[in-house]
């Protein structure tokens, strides 16, 4: 067997020194190919978001805090935002934004009022975005006709005080009450905020005393009050107050510098930027 075995390998020796343009050859053509191939990934088209190339009327921060929570932030002004309905993940809706409020199936827990009209339904209907179910919970206000942002503590839509019902957005949520240190755990904990203590993904709506609004995500693991900290710590302006979103795997964020996908589950409500489709 060894015999046989030294035969084979000096024949192989033999054809190789006979023939060293066909080894040449072989190794040529070889390396052609890789190139060949690595030219054409380089050139080809690479799928692009459903968002790439629309109006950019947002301006994007990410900021880490000292716990290591990070996160990322899309400013906006109020009169930019629109509340829509999803029930996809974002990531393929062509609009920059993210999540919105609370829900349960395809029914929206939370208050998601446009113009004074529900975003998943009609007025007065359960899942539309008419209520904040089962718990009067803190809702942000934007008042168009006065130019002014609140957090106010309501049921429903029939509860907030606007000055204009043509010309308004309410988006529910759970009160962070960034300005009342002494309150805001009580405050959150009387408006039932899901999973305070556990590590999760969460996302929040922030207003400033100059009128910016902060779409913020963080896809860290932490509780609501180390995200609520990581707010106050790195989020520009004074006077800042909002609102807890939707988190864990809802906590999502359409933004050109960065996809933000949670766990990809659909979600029945995204606070939007103008200029989507």
């Amino acid at each position: 067997m060894w015999a046989r075995t030294e035969a084979t390998l000096a024949g192989l020796r033999r054809a190789s020194q006979r023939r060293p343009w066909l080894t040449a050859a072989v190794l040529l053509t070889a390396a052609v190919a890789v190139v060949t191939a690595a030219i054409v990934m380089l050139t080809k088209p690479q799928p692009r978001e459903a968002f790439h190339g629309l109006p950019h009327t947002y301006s994007y921060l990410q900021a880490d805090s000292s716990g290591q929570v990070q996160l990322h932030m899309m400013s906006a002004a109020p009169a930019d935002i629109v509340l829509r309905s999803a029930g996809t993940p974002l990531r393929p809706i062509a609009a920059y934004g993210i999540n919105g409020g609370f829900f349960y199936g395809s029914d929206l827990l939370s208050v998601a009022i446009l113009n004074d009209r529900p975003v998943n339904g009609v007025q007065g209907a359960y899942g539309s975005g008419w209520f904040n179910a089962k718990y009067p919970r803190g809702t942000l206000v934007w008042d168009g006709a006065s130019g002014t942002m609140s957090v106010q503590v309501v049921s429903s839509g029939d509860d907030l005080s606007v000055t204009d019902r043509r010309h308004y957005w309410a988006q529910g949520g759970i009160s962070m009450n960034l300005q009342h240190e002494e309150v805001w755990q009580a405050a959150a904990a009387a408006e039932h905020l899901p999973y305070a203590d556990e590590q999760r993904m969460r996302s929040g709506l922030v207003y400033d005393g100059n009128g910016k609004l902060w779409l913020i995500v963080t896809p860290s693991l932490c509780t609501a009050e180390a995200f609520r900290t990581a707010i106050l710590e790195t989020v520009p302006g004074e006077a800042r107050e909002g609102i807890f979103l939707d988190g864990d795997g809802s906590s999502q964020m359409n933004a050109e510098e960065a996809v933000l996908t949670g766990d990809s589950r659909p979600v029945v409500q995204m606070i939007a930027l103008a200029g989507g489709s």
